[in-house]
């Protein structure tokens, strides 16, 4: 019997989210053997640089894809959030699972509302995206670059006097830690990465048993809402480190899209929701993408 090659980056919470992937798996087909692959990603070994100034796009999954096309593993699981807007030629996604909480969260040393955070407290993040819808809500705050796996971000908040960092629910829920630490940045204000809280399987075009396979664990409801989150990140052609963030949810059975983009200084934000048929989800990010672009997207990116 085949044995499935699962890869993934060797970062605890990738690893906790392969063996999401592998349960799910074992579930529907317990005849395969499974086994994870830790592979390491420029943006693993990159860790003094901000992901915006290291640039390029697929920061966290080009290695991974290398490998699936190589077929030295037969699956990927990635983040969504860090998948660039389209897969390179002969990968396709098999799957997107069912999405954890989309939200960011702000962590404080001491727990308060945003608002109640001292004037001029230090906040760590990396993402461009964050930081500025961050300080489109208090101007005041120090954003400080932080970079690292969920543990060690934690950590800093206690090593390089930071007084909160931001990080996404998602992972903090993954790897179990207590949500009554957690202030939740709601979406309407504080839109999240495309694809942020969900998990894709990447697989080889042209590999039939491992798409039969994937096909079993889809979230077709996050599905939808993805790939219309995805395809308003490629018509504005916009990399995972740009301040561009969608989300998309059904509602009332039908597909709701909020968009987000901002100039890198922060100066300007534009936003917009659109709403369609939820079985024309390539449509309605299609009609956000030329939305934004007519209120200007294009020229801030």
């Amino acid at each position: 019997m085949r044995k499935i090659k699962v890869g993934s980056r060797a970062s605890q919470l990738a690893l906790v989210q392969a063996e999401i992937i592998i349960e799910m798996l074992q579930k529907s087909f317990p005849q395969y053997e499974y086994e994870i692959i830790k592979i390491k990603t420029k943006g693993d070994k990159i860790l003094d640089q901000t992901l915006s100034k290291i640039g390029g796009k697929g920061l966290f999954v080009k290695e991974i894809q290398t490998a699936l096309l190589e077929e030295e593993i037969d699956l990927a699981v990635h983040s969504m959030k860090d998948m660039p807007a389209e897969s390179p030629e002969g990968l396709v996604l098999g799957a997107i699972t069912e999405r954890e909480d989309p939200r960011d969260v702000l962590i404080m040393k001491e727990k308060c509302s945003l608002q109640e955070l001292p004037q001029k407290s230090a906040v760590g993040t990396s993402s461009l995206r964050r930081k500025i819808q961050l300080l489109s809500l208090r101007k005041d705050l120090q954003m400080r670059d932080i970079r690292g796996n969920v543990g060690t971000r934690l950590e800093k908040l206690h090593t390089e006097g930071l007084d909160a960092v931001i990080l996404a629910a998602a992972g903090l829920k993954r790897l179990g830690y207590q949500e009554e630490d957690f202030y939740y940045l709601d979406t309407t204000t504080f839109t999240p990465a495309v694809g942020q809280g969900a998990l894709g399987c990447e697989m080889r075009k042209k590999d039939k048993e491992v798409y039969e396979m994937l096909k079993k664990i889809n979230h077709k409801e996050t599905y939808n809402c993805v790939m219309a989150e995805r395809t308003f990140l490629k018509l504005l052609e916009g990399g995972c480190h740009v301040p561009i963030g969608a989300y998309g949810q059904k509602i009332e059975g039908e597909l709701w899209i909020n968009g987000m983009v901002a100039s890198a200084d922060g100066e300007t934000i534009l936003r917009h929701t659109e709403k369609g048929s939820f079985e024309n989800y390539l449509e309605v990010g299609t009609k956000l993408a030329k939305e934004m672009i007519k209120l200007g997207a294009k020229e801030l990116l």
